[in-house]
């Protein structure tokens, strides 16, 4: 086979939190008077926590200590976990499953490789957990994504050299962080118009394990 592993991004390729982030972000900046809408909002689409932060003051009126920024960060986070205790299997995108059993059946390792520090919790919720062989996410690492780390990290943690893996991700960040470790990518949602991808599709439903073997 080409491939012995596939790793899948979180957000927005195996489960649907866009929203949880967004009403996250906005009681923030609603709470710091601070204009946010959805489209600034898929800017923070594959962005760490603080770069997201970053992105959102840019619409401030005042200035931040870096202790501020953090506690505001804090907050955010605070909000997402409780609306994430919400989630359920309704969760899961379309195809996602399917996919992830195909590629399993096939003897494929399948891991995930996401900049979220809420994986387990989100995973625990939709009842996937188990359902990964290994799990890298924004724990293990110090560089988010576009930096390939968590996406070497998760080939280091299944045991299987990057070349050998292709990640699933719907962020342009996320594919230039497939690439930089060396690895094909499928791109999917909004990433799958970027010209860098290695396979395309609308999303895992739109594409199977044998198309890519």
């Amino acid at each position: 086979m080409k491939y012995e592993a596939i790793i899948f991004d979180l957000d927005g390729v195996v489960v649907s939190t866009d929203n949880c982030h967004y009403e996250a972000w906005k009681q923030l900046a609603d709470e710091e008077g601070i204009y946010f809408d959805r489209t600034i909002n898929e800017r923070l689409r594959g962005v760490s926590r603080m770069e997201s932060l970053e992105i959102v003051l840019e619409k401030a009126e005042k200035s931040y200590t870096e202790d501020e920024k953090f506690q505001m960060a804090e907050r955010k986070n605070g909000y997402y976990k409780e609306l994430i205790k919400k989630l359920d299997k309704t969760a899961i995108l379309e195809g996602a499953e399917e996919f992830i059993t195909d590629a399993k059946s096939k003897g494929i390792k399948v891991a995930i490789g996401s900049s979220s520090k809420n994986t387990i919790a989100i995973l625990t919720q939709i009842g996937l957990l188990e359902t990964f062989d290994k799990i890298a996410d924004g724990n293990d690492i110090k560089n988010s994504k576009p930096a390939p780390d968590v996406f070497l990290k998760a080939a280091e943690k299944l045991g299987i050299e990057p070349t050998k893996c292709v990640v699933v991700e719907d962020a342009d960040a996320g594919v230039e962080a497939a690439l930089a470790a060396n690895m094909d990518v499928i791109a999917v949602g909004y990433a799958s118009a970027n010209p860098k991808c290695t396979y395309s599709a609308k999303g895992l439903f739109d594409i199977k394990v044998d198309d890519i073997m």
